[in-house]
């Protein structure tokens, strides 16, 4: 069975860092693109990052570009979200996605992420 567990998220002061990890399980890794994407109540689930299955090509949302960094592991089956320089608009519960052309997408359950002084 499918599985998606991310890990990582709690409370940082604004300029703190922290780091995502998303471990998966039930599906052949390697040949999914995975993601980030992030949510905040009454609005709409957005990208933070992507990197795709092989070659490791990542993009970022320009919200983040420049103080993010996605990177996957293809042989311990993770992806992962470093986020440094964080702002108070950083807050929001933190998903990680698994998808490719044919198949539906996987999502985890998420995980928060709360920047506040």
């Amino acid at each position: 069975q499918v599985q998606l567990v991310e890990s990582g998220g709690g409370l940082v002061q604004p300029g703190g860092s922290l780091k995502l990890s998303c471990a998966a399980s039930g599906f052949t890794f390697n040949n999914y693109i995975m993601s980030w994407h992030r949510q905040t109540p009454g609005k709409e689930r957005e990208l933070v990052a992507s990197i795709s299955s092989i070659s490791g090509i990542t993009n970022y949302a320009d919200s983040v570009k420049g103080r993010f960094t996605i990177s996957r592991e293809n042989a311990k089956n993770t992806v992962y979200l470093e986020m440094n320089r964080l702002k108070p608009d950083d807050t929001a519960v933190y998903y990680c996605r698994a998808f490719r052309l044919g198949s539906p997408a996987y999502w985890g359950q998420g995980t928060q992420v709360t920047v506040s002084s």
